[in-house]
């Protein structure tokens, strides 16, 4: 029986890696590109997105009351682990229930002004997701945002960190801390990819 880890990575590798010659949004360039939406909107892969994400908090022993992160990447990633919380607690009572968060790039300048859309509690304690780890610099946002709202953060979260350009490191200081965790490296993506294609 697979995991939902495995069966995630086998769609990533098949829907949202590419190799080839790529400007990342970073200003480097890389020979591969992974576009995790493709992904996290998929059907099937969203789903298994919410789940892996949820064991591997299980397995870590991480609690939480909400998981969020900066929009665009973070906005599938949110709905799907927050869903997938409440299937869980239909069946297992003493499953938490995690509520999703988003942070804007910038605050609303009409409205209530706020940065944060949907859950946002002073003293909550919460997990920041991304999709993608290159520099962090959307990670940090993300937990800069939360700590602002005056939220504790207990982890932080991506689906494939690509290990390179001192992302890692960034986040840990930024998270202080929290631990960083990663589903996936990008070069178990990448291997995963040429398995399937060769």
């Amino acid at each position: 029986m697979t995991t939902h880890a495995q069966q995630l990575l086998a769609i990533l590798a098949r829907t949202s890696f590419r190799l080839g010659q790529f400007k990342l949004s970073s200003g480097g360039t890389s020979d591969y590109y992974i576009d995790c939406r493709t992904t996290t909107l998929h059907a099937e892969g969203g789903r298994l997105t919410g789940e892996a994400i949820l064991d591997l908090l299980g397995e870590k022993g991480i609690e939480a009351d909400a998981v969020g992160g900066l929009t665009l990447g973070a906005d599938p990633i949110v709905s799907n682990v927050a869903t997938a919380s409440a299937w869980r607690a239909q069946t297992d009572p003493t499953a938490p229930l995690l509520h999703g968060f988003l942070v804007r790039k910038a605050e609303k300048a009409h409205g209530t002004g706020r940065r944060i859309e949907g859950f946002c509690r002073q003293g909550a304690t919460v997990v920041i997701v991304d999709d993608v780890c290159t520099t962090g610099a959307s990670t940090i946002n993300a937990i800069e945002a939360a700590r602002e709202a005056g939220m504790t953060i207990a982890a932080v979260f991506c689906i494939v960190e690509r290990q390179e350009a001192n992302g890692r490191p960034a986040v840990e200081a930024a998270a202080a801390g929290a631990p960083f965790l990663a589903l996936f490296s990008a070069n178990d993506v990448r291997a995963e990819h040429i398995r399937q294609t060769q």
